[in-house]
């Protein structure tokens, strides 16, 4: 079966990631990787097999043994490339979130509408099992009709002290909040009408970061669902795991709880530290990348050769990225806001 040629814009630990789980698939074969810094590129290609590394990403749309890209640039920096590799006929897995501003959206959804690609927004969190149980349970009626839900999704400070350089550019709703929002689409299979937000700035303000450190938000789906999330990036560094995970699904006959923070399902006890080992997002098993986010790369190449539809694609970005900018109105405002999709 002939191989899909992948070319990658970004480098970094995420751009690695895609090399590594493209160049051991089957169905794919790792073309090109193209970074703004040229000894990354070149790095990541010769390490995981590419065969040419680009700067410009431009050049590297260029190349005919491309037929689909990995966009892993940052939270802000997704329209330019989106564009381009629409305008160039290639098919796109897209880095969450799909665009920081309204305008950003808009040209997005103008370049997508006239282009004939596949786009698939890499929301890999509805790969992850427990949810993936919960969703079909919910589905089955094993709960009843679902009422009401709650989910928070907090990252350790280092996160945007350490972890991002541009974290100053985004925002822990654009880092954490979108997968947030996505998840709760994913188990409503509703859209959210309306939200009302409050955020605080404090600790990232005074080591010089400009960004609200929480984010405290009531959603209303359409179809009358109501979730209570919470998103923070500085919980204790001292976390067992850089995630602080928990998750409550109510419904009239039935719940669900989920507490996911370090996979408490392993602990690991040392000399130095106590921690828990990944067991679900994205460990290595006998040589092998394995776990949910990757998953969520591995699907879009199987997709991809089977024509099946993605399983998250290009309107649900869109959508995603209209509740949290309707989020940060709200905040800002301290009024409840209606969401507005067109």
């Amino acid at each position: 079966m002939e191989k899909i040629g992948y070319g990658i814009i970004g480098g970094g630990l995420w751009g690695e990631t895609h090399a590594r789980i493209m160049a051991a698939h089957p169905l794919a074969q790792l073309v090109a990787v193209c970074d703004l810094v040229e000894e990354r590129a070149q790095q990541i290609a010769e390490k995981f097999g590419a065969t040419a590394y680009y700067t410009d990403f431009h050049e590297m749309l260029k190349n005919p043994g491309v037929q689909a890209v990995g966009i892993v640039t940052p939270d802000f920096a997704h329209c330019e490339p989106f564009i381009a590799a629409c305008q160039a006929g290639k098919h796109i897995l897209l880095e969450k979130p799909l665009a920081t501003t309204h305008e950003d959206l808009q040209a997005m959804r103008t370049a997508y509408q006239a282009a004939n690609v596949r786009v698939m927004v890499d929301f890999h969190a509805r790969w992850n099992p427990p949810f993936v149980v919960a969703r079909d349970n919910i589905r089955a009626n094993q709960i009843g009709d679902l009422i009401s839900m709650y989910y928070r999704l907090n990252d350790a400070i280092f996160v945007p002290t350490q972890m991002l350089s541009w974290a100053e550019k985004s925002s822990i709703l654009w880092f954490l909040g979108s997968h947030t929002v996505d998840t709760l689409r994913f188990f409503a299979e509703s859209e959210v009408k309306r939200v009302y937000s409050v955020s605080r700035s404090e600790v990232l303000v005074k080591k010089g970061i400009n960004v609200p450190d929480i984010y405290q938000s009531i959603l209303e789906f359409e179809n009358g669902v109501i979730a209570t999330i919470e998103n923070c990036w500085i919980i204790p560094n001292s976390n067992p795991h850089w995630n602080d995970i928990k998750l409550n699904i109510l419904g009239s006959a039935g719940m669900f709880n989920m507490d996911l923070t370090g996979n408490q399902a392993i602990e690991r006890y040392l000399e130095n530290k106590s921690d828990h080992p990944d067991i679900l997002i994205m460990p290595t098993i006998h040589g092998k990348p394995t776990g949910f986010a990757y998953e969520s790369i591995r699907d879009f190449i199987e997709r991809l050769v089977s024509g099946e539809e993605f399983i998250v694609g290009f309107e649900d970005g869109y959508r995603v990225s209209k509740v949290l900018l309707a989020i940060m109105e709200s905040a800002q405002n301290r009024q409840p806001v209606e969401v507005v999709y067109d």
